[in-house]
């Protein structure tokens, strides 16, 4: 194969800034067809090349097309001040109107890249860019407040927001160091954060981070609006899914923190899309994966998904390609994919075709909360049954904010030393006295849950604000409890992100939990389980129970709340169950209505 690189091409912005970009064109005279990613990690770093969540570089010029990577403004070689998300709108515009008035572009530009360069093609597909045809976000974001800085419960990733904003200050700082500017005693603060996350995560208050602040403003400024108002609204490609007009090939992983939001992208664009193209033309692909660098294999500690549960296996390039040859190229005649989605449903631990997501034979299914009082800890009363709940109860625990439940796994960004994110036995959780587990009894037949999993529960507090937080855990015959999925609910914001509302202390409220999305069949000799508290910490912030500004609460300001889950006939709690019941030989049989009582 051969090829031609040119490398920190000056593309002019509106405002006089020319970033750095390389241009990867493959041999004979053109035009070509073009794919943009926009990165702020360097489009030099090599990371970018042999990524295995990306697409192949020299797969895509081989096939014909011409890759041009840029730097956003502020990175790595292109001049600016980085700021995260403010300028990628206007930035993402210019760069495909200059890609367009190229001799060597045909005028078709697709947009490709993972994370932060995800939140750039969904900005640049906001704004008025003709050329673009199509984008392919890997484990990203169309609602940066959704995820990955704040959660759809009202709480902020703090485990995000503080790893992804130190890693970027560092950057930044590095700059600054070469200019002449910053203090290197600020490197050393920041690196430490990154070598002990207790030293990162622990002190309060949150906003009290100096060197993370000077060296990234931009986190003083999330840590400075909780609610979900106009900082949060003027990023919001969802919130304008009407104007985008361009398909999307979304890719997720079950325990990425961006999973949730990669689904209601697909989902939105489906109902809402600006085009009839942008609403055919959205895929959806979704594997075994978390966020974190070398956890592409499908292999954990705890949990193995087998060969089949790598990245590679699910052949990424070959998708990016497909999606692209069709509606960046225009190819009606290239198969791409007779279904629009592709899930790997853990518990089989197999690849899996659906029309569409949600699926369209999802029932949903209510699993209700019962026992005596006595859910504390996974040797409790608790039980979960497909029967009503009969007695009135109510599981009462103390929540500390000086000692919360720590995250174990799951859809954190970064893990505390010893831990990992992604699919870890929470065993040792569920032995504290302030997490409530419920459970059905040993299934006897497979139970498929694909889809999107809702906690409803009946709440009170003795303070005016607190959180309520859900595991959803399969609880296999040795004893292990793998996370599947989690959600937290910020009281204040049980009824809108935007208007906070305090609880009245001891009356009974009713919040929803989104515990986000997963797939995977129960089988035979496991248990479903239900874990309810009120922390899940570093994944999300403390919150200090006092109903006043959380993030700079300091250590003198933390209150312990007496919390109550009530369930029963008046207070119907209930875990809400995507299920998925195929009976036919391509799919396992799932667990009769008596049995799942049982």
């Amino acid at each position: 194969m051969t090829f031609a690189v040119e490398v920190d091409v000056p593309v002019p912005m509106r405002d006089g800034i020319a970033l750095a970009t390389n241009v990867w064109r493959p041999a004979g005279p053109g035009p070509f067809p073009v794919l943009l990613v926009r990165t702020p990690y360097g489009k030099d770093d090599a990371g970018l090349y042999g990524n295995p969540k990306l697409p192949d570089v020299f797969a895509l010029v081989a096939a014909g097309y011409a890759v041009v990577a840029q730097d956003v403004r502020g990175t790595s070689r292109s001049p600016g001040t980085f700021v995260p998300h403010a300028h990628e709108g206007r930035d993402g515009v210019d760069t495909l109107a200059w890609l367009a008035g190229q001799p060597w572009c045909d005028g078709a530009v697709g947009m490709w890249g993972g994370s932060y360069m995800g939140f750039t093609q969904w900005q640049a597909a906001v704004g008025d860019a003709p050329a673009l045809r199509a984008i392919a976000p890997v484990m990203s974001s169309a609602d940066l407040y959704g995820a990955p800085w704040y959660s759809p419960g009202g709480a902020l990733s703090q485990d995000a927001v503080l790893t992804w904003g130190t890693l970027s200050a560092l950057r930044n700082l590095r700059r600054d160091l070469a200019d002449g500017h910053g203090d290197p005693a600020d490197a050393h603060v920041l690196l430490s954060g990154l070598s002990d996350p207790g030293t990162l995560h622990d002190p309060l208050p949150v906003a009290d981070r100096g060197a993370l602040t000077r060296c990234l403003p931009w986190v003083g400024q999330v840590l400075g609006h909780p609610e979900r108002d106009a900082f949060w609204q003027e990023v919001a490609a969802i919130d304008h899914c009407g104007g985008i007009t361009v398909p999307a090939l979304h890719v997720g992983g079950w325990y990425d923190v961006f999973i949730g939001e990669t689904v209601r992208s697909y989902t939105m664009m489906r109902r809402h899309g600006g085009s009839a193209a942008a609403r055919d033309g959205q895929r959806l692909l979704i594997g075994p994966w978390c966020h974190a660098d070398g956890t592409d294999l499908g292999t954990f500690p705890d949990r193995s998904f087998g060969l089949d549960g790598s990245i590679k296996s699910a052949d990424v390039t070959g998708a990016h390609l497909r999606f692209f040859d069709r509606w960046v190229r225009g190819r009606t005649d290239t198969p791409d994919d007779t279904h629009r989605v592709r899930i790997f449903v853990m518990g089989v631990d197999q690849w899996r075709d659906e029309v569409d997501w949600p699926l369209p034979d999802t029932r949903y299914t209510d699993f209700f909360l019962a026992g005596g009082g006595r859910a504390n800890t996974a040797t409790g009363d608790g039980r979960l049954t497909r029967d009503a709940a009969s007695v009135e109860a109510a599981d009462t625990f103390l929540y500390d904010p000086r000692r919360p439940v720590p995250s174990l796994g799951g859809t954190v960004l970064a893990a505390a030393s010893g831990a990992y994110p992604g699919p870890a036995d929470q065993a040792v959780v569920e032995t504290r006295e302030d997490v409530l587990c419920f459970a059905t009894a040993v299934l006897q037949r497979p139970v498929e849950v694909t889809g999107h999993v809702t906690l409803v529960l009946y709440v009170s507090s003795s303070a005016p604000d607190t959180d309520f937080t859900g595991k959803l855990v399969d609880v296999h015959p040795d004893g292990k409890a793998i996370i599947l999925c989690e959600g937290l609910q910020r009281a204040r914001y049980r009824r809108s992100l935007t208007d906070p509302a305090p609880l009245e202390p001891g009356t009974v409220d009713e919040l929803t939990v989104d515990l986000c999305v997963t797939s995977n069949v129960f089988l035979p000799g496991h248990r479903i389980l239900l874990e309810v508290s009120s922390s899940n910490f570093p994944r999300y912030d403390r919150n200090t129970n006092t109903g006043g500004t959380i993030a700079t609460d300091g250590e003198d300001d933390l209150a312990v709340a007496v919390n109550r889950v009530h369930h029963g006939p008046a207070h119907p709690s209930r875990l809400i169950l995507p299920l998925i019941e195929r009976p036919d030989s391509r799919h396992p049989a799932t667990a009769t209505e008596t049995e799942a009582r049982a």
